[in-house]
This record gives C-alpha cells, sequence and structure tokens, in this order.
C-alpha cells in the first residue's frame, strides 16, 4: 500500500512509519520543517505539509491508500488539534483515500461505572486534561462526518515506549482493562494495531481501542 504519515516524527509517528516500512509499504512521511532533524529512516519519502491545511493534505494523499495521521499539538495549543481533524477531513473529501486517526483514550468509557468517561472520573490526570478534551472534540468531529472513510483508534489509558509483541486485545468504546485493572500498550503494539487496521478494515467510520 502506499501510505502518508502526518505527524511522522513523533513519538507513536514515528513507530507508525517503521511499521509500516517493515511490511513492505510505500511510506510518504510528512513533516512541517524540512530544517529540522526528523531521524525518519532513509527508506521513507519525506514530504512537507501541513495537516492543518487542506490543500497540503489533499495534495499529499494524492494515489495514496491511506492518510495516517498521528499528530499532537504542543501543551498550550491543544486547539490546533481539532484545526487540523477539519484540515484532514476537507482535503480528503470527495477522494477514496482512507483516513486513519490516533486519539486518545479520556473518551473511553469505564468499565462498571455505567458509562463514566475516563476523562470524568476521579483524579484524571489534570496536567494531561487539556488534550483529553481536544481528543474528545477530534472523534466528535469525525463522528459528524459523512464524506470520508475514517477510522479512529484510541489507545489504552498508559500509552509509553515498550516492546513490540504483535499481542494485544481489540475493544470499541470502552476502555480495556487487564486482571488487575491496569490498561496499557506500548507504542509500538499501539502502531501493530494501526497497521493491521490499514491492511485489513474492519472498523470503518468507527472507533477503536487496543490494550493488553
Amino acid at each position: 500500500m502506499r501510505i502518508t504519515v502526518f505527524g511522522s516524527t513523533g513519538n507513536v509517528g514515528s513507530r507508525v512509519v517503521a511499521e509500516a516500512l517493515a511490511r513492505g509499504h510505500e511510506v510518504t512521511a510528512v513533516v512541517r520543517d524540512p530544517g529540522k532533524p526528523h531521524g525518519l529512516p532513509a527508506t521513507a519519502a519525506i514530504a512537507v505539509g501541513d495537516a492543518r491545511d487542506a490543500d497540503d493534505v489533499a495534495r499529499l494523499a494524492a494515489g495514496q491508500d491511506v492518510v495516517i495521521t498521528t499528530t499532537r499539538p504542543a501543551p498550550g495549543s491543544e486547539g490546533e488539534l481539532a484545526v487540523a481533524t477539519k484540515g484532514l477531513l476537507a482535503g480528503l473529501t470527495g477522494t477514496d483515500v482512507r483516513l486513519l486517526a490516533v486519539g486518545g483514550a479520556g473518551s473511553l468509557t469505564v468499565p462498571g461505572t455505567g458509562g463514566t468517561l475516563l476523562v470524568d472520573t476521579p483524579g484524571f490526570p489534570a496536567a494531561i486534561l487539556p488534550i483529553a478534551l481536544a481528543c474528545g472534540e477530534q472523534l466528535a468531529l469525525y463522528r459528524a462526518d459523512e464524506q470520508v472513510d475514517w477510522t479512529y483508534l484510541s489507545p489504552a489509558a498508559l500509552l509509553e515506549p515498550g516492546t513490540r509483541t504483535g499481542r494485544f486485545r481489540l475493544g470499541r468504546d470502552e476502555l480495556l482493562v487487564d486482571a488487575d485493572g491496569d490498561s496499557a500498550i506500548s507504542m509500538e503494539d499501539l502502531a501493530v494495531a494501526l497497521l493491521d487496521e490499514a491492511e485489513t478494515p474492519a472498523h470503518r467510520r468507527t472507533r477503536f481501542t487496543a490494550a493488553y
């Protein structure tokens, strides 16, 4: 497949690029600032663009099978996530290119709470509340769209660098927890889940989640 990745230099995006290349796909890794070191593999095609710009999105999606976005704004600029989402949706409207987005876990419901969102639970970390709320708005924008073939992946509550095991569970709108009540997945395995979906679509125009 031919895959374009926005947010390709981030923690998740760089792992998505690596996973896609390892599977033999043709990857275009999008960077916003060509002057900054990006550390991307030499086998990835590097392109300059901005997910917030619908024209950039349309240009970089032309001839591609899938666009993946893992963009995350800097702290204090969380509102840019909605702008990028609108740019991606506008840029892909009228095309057959699929859009896979990595979002947040805050909008997942917590098991045994009668539908309480993770972001609304007592003790939710204040430091990540702004990005969690921005991800909730991001998901709402996708759900309101009727033109683009999108899929939204929410990670587990704890998402950290780790190892690639290829072993995890999938769910829909409820937070996946283990026998101890913990919810976690490595960034490497989240990339596996995302590329599995790209290769074998099972969650078109809906959200899914992955955790151990």
